[in-house]
């Protein structure tokens, strides 16, 4: 019995405390691969100050009278090509995380998953966990390179909920986990065994990982750094002496200058310069979604194919596999240490 119940009158209604909660959240996703449904979610994400930090008074008429008159349709049609039988890849994987941890973590924690952009909402997911008794959340943003356009604004919107709550949870967040050694040989593991499975042997091995505009490194943003030390780690834990291992930066936006070399031009200029196969592993993304599957596995095979290039391939996210999985258990049993 904990205090709270020992201090209850014999009336009062049940009162479900002393749990320990996790919430995964990823970046987001739009409910439907249509126009509509595409439109509500890049009006959420886009408005974002820490996505595009742009004064409002200059983005929001772009936004409202542009991007999102043009883009949705676009975007749309690219989710289609993505989309499964159980919705959004980004959606399918990370519940599938969230079951495949409450699995391994058993009794001691409460496991729910949440996207910051769409549904389901951190809000909701956190209202879900207080709800079922949980006092201690640990707070998961699954972005192994720490960005403010990432993990800030995950704890950014958990705390526009806690502000509004009298009875506040304690809660903790997963630290960025690029240079962790579990992390590191989770990806080594799993990236080395999809390369001997291929039919083939790449010549080139692209590490691409999520752009930024270069204007966030210049403001002290670490992400950078963080991307290039993971693909260093990588590339030492890999150990391939039969395949050059370069990074790269995708999903360029606007006309701001962003981090290089570019993932897309990078593809092009490897084919022009005669490299044949290449594979490309996106380290830096915790499930498979659009980027990933769109962006690299279709728009980047016709741009090295296109090319000259005659062999290629996009390897998986660590996803809800083995490898991801327990690396994932290692690092939320630690930052629950006390709490379990």
């Amino acid at each position: 019995m904990t205090w709270q119940e020992q201090r209850l009158p014999r009336d009062h209604a049940a009162v479900a405390s002393g749990g320990v909660g996790v919430l995964l959240v990823n970046l987001g996703t739009p409910d439907a691969p249509d126009a509509k449904s595409v439109k509500r979610y890049l009006a959420e994400f886009l408005s974002d100050r820490r996505v595009v930090e742009i004064p409002r008074l200059v983005w929001q008429p772009i936004l409202r009278g542009l991007v999102l008159t043009t883009r949705p349709k676009k975007s749309a049609h690219a989710y289609s090509q993505v989309w499964t039988d159980a919705g959004s890849p980004l959606a399918a994987i990370t519940a599938a995380q969230a079951t495949a941890l409450q699995a391994r973590l058993g009794d001691a924690a409460r496991v729910r998953w949440a996207m910051r952009y769409g549904n389901p909402a951190i809000g909701d997911e956190l209202q879900a966990l207080i709800d079922a008794g949980c006092e201690r959340i640990l707070l998961a943003p699954l972005y192994p390179q720490y960005s403010a356009a990432t993990t800030a604004t995950v704890v950014d919107k958990a705390a526009d909920k806690l502000r509004a709550m009298r009875w506040q949870p304690s809660l903790r967040t997963l630290p960025p986990y690029h240079d962790d050694p579990a992390y590191i040989a989770a990806l080594a593991r799993d990236i080395g065994a999809q390369i001997d499975a291929l039919d083939f042997a790449p010549e080139v091995l692209l590490l691409s990982f999520h752009g930024m505009p270069l204007r966030t490194l210049e403001l002290g943003d670490p992400y950078h750094c963080h991307c290039r030390k993971t693909a260093r780690l990588l590339g030492e834990a890999l150990a391939r002496r039969d395949l050059r291992i370069d990074t790269t930066f995708q999903s360029r936006f606007g006309r701001a200058k962003w981090l290089e070399p570019a993932t897309d031009a990078t593809l092009i200029a490897e084919a022009h310069k005669g490299t044949r196969r290449i594979a490309v592993a996106a380290a830096g993304f915790s499930a498979d979604c659009l980027e990933t599957l769109e962006e690299l596995a279709l728009q980047g095979r016709d741009q090295f194919l296109g090319a000259g290039g005659e062999r290629f391939a996009a390897l998986s996210c660590l996803n809800a596999g083995d490898a991801g999985m327990a690396m994932l258990e290692g690092l939320v049993r630690r930052e629950l240490a006390g709490w379990i």
